[in-house]
């Protein structure tokens, strides 16, 4: 048998409205370079990674200008024009575009093109938990902040146990055909392990780190870059 191939597949159709810049976030110049090189960049450098799809909307000017230049980007990186109004659309519509390029039991590995601090020992340290794993997983970070729960007023009216909580982060990691048959049946769905849980399935959790942090808003990139530079 085969043994199971690791591909990167990259939604990065969203437009960034929280960050009201001029372009969509993930193009956003970022320690030296757009947010999303950082990412392939990543990607194209870890050995276990076969290959890396990032998936852009139809109407997309900008990634043609991330790659160009980048020679050692060109056999590593496919762009996919098929990016829907959400993530759970553009990820569907994504592993839909690859099937005949995956197996059904090779893993993929779903990442925000926001979240710019991954790095190959973090890729690596979810390969390695989650490659004999029945369901797949995600990096996480356990919840250590106190939780309140709050009304409409902005009132807490509650405190919330953070035992066994956790933050989701990405990658997502799940065989082919289960991730699309998960994604597939799901209603709207904000991350991928959502939709495997939807199917009764209960995804790892495996610990990941600060640095991997996802740039929503614009006192973000700050930390980001600091991350990025070795600095934090």
């Amino acid at each position: 048998m085969m043994s199971s191939r690791y591909f990167a597949l990259i939604p990065a159709a969203g437009v960034g409205a929280r960050m009201s810049a001029g372009c969509p976030k993930q193009y956003l110049p970022l320690a030296g370079k757009p947010m999303l090189r950082h990412v392939l960049d990543t990607f194209a450098a870890t050995p276990e990674i076969a290959h890396t799809y990032v998936v852009v909307s139809p109407e997309d000017g900008y990634i043609a200008d991330v790659l160009s230049g980048a020679s050692h980007l060109f056999d590593r990186i496919s762009v996919i024009y098929h990016g829907g109004a959400t993530r759970h659309q553009s990820v569907l519509n994504g592993l839909r575009a690859i099937g005949g390029q995956v197996g059904e039991n090779d893993w993929v590995l779903v990442h925000d093109a926001a979240r710019p601090g991954l790095n190959g020992e973090l890729i690596g340290k979810l390969v390695c938990e989650l490659r004999d794993d029945p369901v797949g997983g995600l990096l996480a970070l356990p919840v250590v902040d106190t939780l309140k729960r709050g009304d409409g007023e902005r009132r807490a009216q509650a405190t919330v146990s953070r035992e066994h909580l956790w933050a989701a982060q990405t990658p997502q990691m799940f065989r082919y055909a289960l991730l699309r048959r998960a994604l597939e049946q799901a209603d709207a769905v904000t991350d991928e392990a959502s939709a495997i849980e939807a199917l009764g399935l209960q995804p790892k959790l495996v610990e990941g780190s600060p640095r991997n942090l996802k740039v929503t808003l614009p006192h973000d990139v700050a930390l980001a870059e600091l991350y990025l530079k070795g600095i934090a």
